[in-house]
């Protein structure tokens, strides 16, 4: 899950405290926009799930813009996939709006790409494939 905020330094403490996770990883994406924290919140067999917190880089990338709209809150959900490339192939083919048709740089080299929230009741749905994943 994504999470637009306007400070992870303000945000990443709230969230290390009320839920007991830990802040595992933190990069600038410049081609999103956007600084970005994960926070481990289980780490299992097949891969850990995460909550991600994203802060704007500039007020024109799309995490600005929603903060601007919006203000703070949930921005996406993401899922993970083995192979982003089928998974869009497969949307496409069944009829889904994406918003990146082929895949773009994410979080630790992963692969992702955005279904457009049109397509799955309002909700903007991420995908990505582990860097390695495929």
């Amino acid at each position: 899950m994504g999470i637009a905020v306007a400070s992870l330094a303000d945000t990443i403490p709230v969230y290390e405290q009320a839920f007991n996770l830990k802040c595992v990883h933190q990069e600038e994406n410049d081609r999103q926009g956007v600084r970005e924290a994960m926070l481990l919140v289980h780490e299992g067999d097949t891969g850990g799930s995460y909550v991600q917190l994203l802060e704007p880089l500039r007020d024109d990338s799309p995490i600005g813009k929603y903060l601007a709209k919006r203000g703070p809150g949930i921005h996406h959900i993401a899922y993970g996939v083995d192979d982003i490339d089928a998974a869009l192939a497969s949307l496409t083919v069944t009829g889904f709006d994406l918003v990146n048709k082929t895949p773009v740089h994410g979080t630790s080299n992963s692969r992702i790409a955005f279904v457009h929230p049109k397509s799955l009741g309002g909700v903007l749905t991420e995908l990505v494939e582990a860097a390695g994943g495929h």
